[in-house]
C-alpha cells in the first residue's frame, strides 16, 4: 500500500476468540477469498498462512499474533490472528491496543465460553469496535438464536443480526445448514462448493422463512431507530428504507459501540465468510474515523493531541517485538505522520534517539521491503536499538510520550539448569532474547542454587519455552517440573522508624526515617511508596529514601517471593546538620524497610485461576467433588446445550495436571479452560512449609 493511501481505505482488524472457535479458519478463507493465497491452508495440516511456526503446525494452536495485509473491494486490510488460548493473552492483549475493530469468532456450538469474555474485556478497555460471526453452524448441537441470547446477555452489549442461517447442523441431519439469509438485502446466499464456497449464488428467501427473515430486519430497523432521526421518520412513515442509509446508521452505531453486527456461517465449509469481509469494509472503522490519540509532553507533562493525519507529527506505538538472530523486528502502529527508512526518531520513554534503517510490510512469515508509510498504518522495523513493546517512537522535534501497554503477572515459573558453562552464556543470551519478544516471559538466575527461573501465564506457556529451548536453539539444559509463582503481603499496618548511626570511611553518618508500612489492595504497581511528611525532609534525602524504599518493595518479602499490595508512606525523620547525608538516609530506609516487614507480619498470597469446565450432565457429580478436593470454590453452574458450565475459582497449586484428571473422570468428554483471576491467601500450612 503505498503512503499516500487515503486513510479511509483502510482498516486495522483482528481476529479474536476463545481456543478452538475457528479464527485461524476464517483468517484462511479471507485470504483464499480476497485472492491473497490460490488454495485454502487447513489447521489440521499444518498448512495455514498465519500458523506458520513449526510449534503453531504441531499442537494446531495460535501462539503468536500474525499480521498480514490483503484487499478487498477497494479496502486495504491489515488483519491479525491472535491466540485463542488464555497462556497466550499478551498477544491478544498488545494487538487490542493498536486496532481499530475485531471479528470476534463464537462457536454455535459451545456459545459464549471463558475466554470469548476475556477478549471481550480487553477489547472494551480499548474501545475496539466490533463484530461477531457465530462460526460452526454445521456442527452437532449448534444452536445460534442461543449464542446471540448469550452475547447481549453475558457481554452486555447490543447484537444487531445482519445474517441468519438457513438449517443448522450437518448434513445428514433433516435441516443441515446450507446457506443465509442477508437480512438488510432480503436475499438467500448459497456458496458453491465446488470451488470451496468462492461463488455466492443468491437466491429469493424460501416462502417458510420469509416470516422469520422480516421479524429479524424489523428487529434490526428498530434497533437502528435509536441511533437516526432520518430513519425514525422513515419508519413513521412507512417509506421504504434505503439500504444505503441501513448501512450508514449501522456503521455509525458499530464504530461508537452502540451495537454489535452478527454474522453466521461455516468456515471451515467456505459458508458466510464473504459477508464478514463485506460487513469489515462498510462497518468497521477506518483509522480517519478514530479519535485523535493522547498522549502527554515527556519534558512539560501535559496532554497532547495527535490526529490520524499523514500531515501531523510522526508518532508511532511499538507492540511486538519478534526477536531473531539477525536484529529484531519490530511491529509498529503509526498514528500520525509519516515514517521513511532512513530516517531518525526519538523515544522519550527511554530519552533515545533511534534510527530506523529499513520498513518492512508483514506478510505472516514473508516480508515486503517499503520506503515510506503514513498515518494509520502498521509496519514493521528492522534496527532499533533501544525500544521495546509498549515504547512510543516520534518526530525529534515534537515529543510525544503515548500510553504504554500493561501487561498481567507471572503464576507459574520452573527450574532450568545448563550442563556447562559455555551453555550457560548461550542460555543467557537466548533467554534476553525470549523476553525482549515475549512481555509476559520472565527470567532470572538465583544466585543461592545457580539455577534460571524462568516464569510465564500457564503450563503451556513454559511447555513451549522449553520446547524451543530444546528445539531451535539445540541448548543442553535440565528442565525440572513448574511451581507457583506466590507473592508476599503484610499481615497489619505498622509505623517504624529506621536508624544509620554507623561510621564509614572516617565519616560519621545520622539519619532516623519514620515510615507507615500497610496493606493497600488498590495501588497500580505491586508496591506503592508516597511522600506523607511535607517539608520536612531536604528533598534530597526524601528523594534517596523514596527511591531505596521503592527498590526494596521490588526486591521482595521475608520469604523471597515479590511484594504485592503494600503501601509505604514516609512520615518524616531526624536531620543532624554535619552527620546527615543521602547516604545516610539511604540506610535509614533500608533499616525501616525490614523493620517494618517484621512487625507488620507475613501474609503468603497463591495464584487464584478462574476455571470453567464443560460436560455431560452424568459426569457432573465426579467433576464437582474433584474440583472441591482441590479447594475450588465453585461460583455458578449452567445448562448449555446438552453440556454443564461449571464456573470456579481454584488455587494454582491444586491444578497441575487437572486437564488429564478431568479427561479421565468424564471418558474424554470434558473440557475446561484456566485463566489467572487473582491472587488469596495460601492456607497456614503452605506458609509453614516455607519457614
Amino acid at each position: 500500500m503505498s503512503s499516500d493511501f487515503a486513510l479511509e481505505k483502510l482498516r486495522n482488524i483482528g481476529i479474536i476468540a476463545h481456543i478452538d472457535a475457528g479464527k485461524t479458519t476464517v483468517t484462511e478463507r479471507m485470504l483464499y477469498y480476497s485472492g491473497f493465497t490460490h488454495r485454502v491452508g487447513g489447521v489440521d495440516e499444518g498448512t495455514t498462512v498465519t500458523d506458520y511456526d513449526p510449534e503453531e503446525q504441531e499442537r494446531g494452536i495460535t501462539i503468536n499474533a500474525a499480521c498480514v495485509t490483503f484487499p478487498w473491494k477497494g479496502v486495504t486490510i491489515n488483519l491479525i490472528d491472535t491466540p485463542g488460548h488464555v497462556d497466550f493473552t499478551a498477544e491478544v492483549e498488545r494487538s487490542l491496543r493498536v486496532l481499530d475493530g475485531g471479528v470476534v469468532v463464537f462457536s454455535a456450538r459451545e456459545g459464549v465460553e471463558a475466554q470469548s469474555e476475556t477478549v471481550w474485556r480487553q477489547a472494551d478497555k480499548y474501545h475496539v469496535s466490533r463484530l461477531a460471526f457465530i462460526n460452526k453452524m454445521d456442527r452437532e448441537g449448534a444452536d445460534f438464536h442461543g449464542t446471540v441470547q448469550e452475547i447481549e446477555k453475558r457481554l452486555e452489549c447490543s447484537p444487531v443480526v445482519v445474517a441468519l442461517p438457513v438449517g443448522a447442523g450437518p448434513a445428514h441431519t433433516a435441516d443441515p445448514f446450507r446457506g443465509v439469509i442477508d437480512v438488510i438485502e432480503m436475499k438467500m446466499l448459497t456458496f458453491d462448493p465446488k470451488d470451496e464456497g468462492a461463488t455466492i449464488l443468491t437466491h429469493e428467501i424460501p416462502e417458510e422463512l420469509r416470516e422469520e427473515a422480516e421479524m429479524w430486519r424489523s428487529a434490526l430497523l428498530d434497533r437502528l431507530s435509536h441511533h437516526s432521526d432520518e430513519l425514525i421518520e422513515k419508519m413513521l412513515a412507512e417509506e421504504p428504507i434505503p439500504r444505503e442509509l441501513i448501512h450508514r446508521v449501522l456503521r455509525e452505531a458499530t464504530i461508537h459501540n452502540m451495537v454489535v453486527p452478527v454474522l453466521c456461517g461455516s468456515a471451515l465449509r467456505g459458508i458466510g465468510v464473504q459477508p464478514i469481509l463485506d460487513a469489515v469494509s462498510l462497518w468497521l472503522p477506518s483509522p480517519a474515523d478514530m479519535p485523535p490519540i493522547e498522549g502527554v509532553d515527556p519534558k512539560k507533562n501535559t496532554k497532547i493531541r495527535r490526529k490520524p493525519d499523514p500531515e501531523e507529527p510522526f508518532c508511532g506505538l511499538l507492540f511486538k517485538v519478534q526477536a531473531e538472530r539477525h536484529g529484531d523486528l519490530d511491529y509498529v502502529r503509526v498514528y500520525s505522520g509519516r515514517l521513511k527508512a532512513g530516517s531518525r526518531v526519538y523515544n522519550p520513554g527511554k530519552d533515545k534517539k533511534e534510527n530506523v534503517p529499513q520498513l518492512w510490510r508483514i506478510q505472516a512469515d514473508r516480508r515486503e521491503q517499503v520506503d515510506e508509510v503514513a498515518a494509520g498504518d502498521i509496519v514493521g522495523i528492522i534496527g532499533l536499538k533501544h525500544s521495546v513493546t509498549g515504547d512510543t517512537l516520534c518526530h525529534p522535534q515534537h515529543p510525544i510520550l503515548l500510553e504504554s501497554i500493561v501487561f498481567p503477572e507471572t503464576v507459574i515459573s520452573m527450574a532450568i539448569e545448563p550442563e556447562s558453562s559455555l551453555e550457560r552464556k548461550k542460555l543467557a543470551e537466548v533467554l534476553e532474547m525470549m523476553k525482549r519478544q515475549d512481555p509476559t516471559f520472565r527470567a532470572k538466575e538465583s544466585e543461592e542454587t545457580g539455577q534460571t527461573l524462568i516464569s510465564g501465564m500457564g503450563e503451556l506457556h513454559l511447555e513451549v519455552i522449553t520446547h524451543r529451548l530444546l528445539r531451535d536453539f539445540k541448548l543442553n539444559v535440565r528442565v525440572h517440573k513448574p511451581r507457583v509463582s506466590y507473592r508476599e503481603t503484610i499481615e497489619k499496618a505498622v509505623e517504624v522508624t529506621g536508624h544509620c548511626h554507623r561510621t564509614m570511611a572516617g565519616q560519621q553518618l545520622f539519619a532516623e526515617l519514620t515510615i507507615r508500612m500497610e496493606p493497600f489492595a488498590q495501588g497500580v504497581r505491586p508496591v506503592t511508596v508516597v511522600a506523607a511528611c511535607g517539608d520536612a525532609l531536604p528533598a534530597p534525602y526524601l528523594n534517596a529514601a523514596i527511591q531505596v524504599l521503592t527498590e526494596q518493595g521490588e526486591g521482595g518479602g521475608l520469604l523471597g517471593f515479590p511484594l504485592m499490595r503494600v503501601k509505604i508512606s514516609v512520615l518524616g525523620g531526624k536531620v543532624h546538620e554535619t552527620e546527615s547525608n543521602e547516604l545516610a538516609f539511604r540506610l535509614a530506609a533500608a533499616d525501616a524497610f525490614n523493620r517494618g516487614l517484621r512487625e507488620a507480619g507475613i501474609v503468603l498470597l497463591e495464584p487464584i485461576m478462574r476455571l470453567e469446565v464443560t460436560a455431560p450432565e452424568e459426569y457432573l457429580g465426579d467433576i464437582v467433588s474433584d474440583l472441591q478436593q482441590r479447594r475450588a470454590e465453585i461460583t455458578r453452574t449452567q445448562t448449555r446445550g446438552r453440556n454443564t458450565v461449571i464456573e470456579a475459582r481454584a488455587p494454582l497449586a491444586e491444578l497441575f495436571g487437572y486437564s488429564n484428571a478431568m479427561r479421565g473422570l468424564s471418558q474424554g468428554r470434558a473440557s475446561c479452560t484456566m485463566e489467572p483471576s487473582s491472587y488469596g491467601p495460601a492456607p497456614p500450612e503452605v506458609l509453614r512449609s516455607f519457614l
